[in-house]
């Protein structure tokens, strides 16, 4: 039996009005106590791990259409991560905000915000540790648009 599949491409968005879209999301890093402890203390030589992160989640969220293809390019109006800690599982939560006004949602430039955040501690601290991982990907809360509010 042949199943023949559509060939598609970016869903056409224009007929869609343009609303505030906004999406949160976040991803959890764990590592070894003593990567943690290091992390806590800034001491990784290749300098300000959560400044970095930051700088890397902009930047990502700003290209998602440039690395997602069917992704639509958009006019963000803010991107913004945050850490937080939870020191009795050795953990570092990263979480993600992204709004815009447009035809389509922000969820994929908040995931991958978080990701590549997620990424750059890593790849940040792994002299420490191979052992880190990214665990939990996941999207928190999306409004905006047809589908209105999703909130986990």
């Amino acid at each position: 039996m042949v199943v023949k599949q559509k060939i598609s491409g970016m869903i056409d968005v224009s007929q869609k009005k343009i609303t505030r879209r906004i999406a949160r999301a976040e991803c959890v890093i764990e590592m070894n106590k003593k990567t943690f402890d290091c992390v806590l203390k800034g001491d990784s030589p290749k300098g300000d791990i959560f400044q970095t992160a930051r700088v890397a989640g902009v930047m990502a969220a700003k290209k998602t259409s440039e690395i997602i293809p069917m992704c639509h390019p958009l006019a963000l109006s803010k991107v913004s991560l945050d850490f937080k800690f939870n020191v009795k599982k050795c953990q570092i939560a990263v979480l993600s905000e992204v709004v815009c006004r447009g035809r389509t949602g922000v969820e994929m430039e908040a995931l991958t915000a978080a990701a590549i955040a997620a990424l750059t501690i890593y790849d940040m601290m792994k002299w420490s540790d191979r052992r880190i991982e990214i665990l939990d990907l996941k999207l928190q809360y999306k409004s905006g648009g047809k589908s209105g509010i999703f909130k986990r």
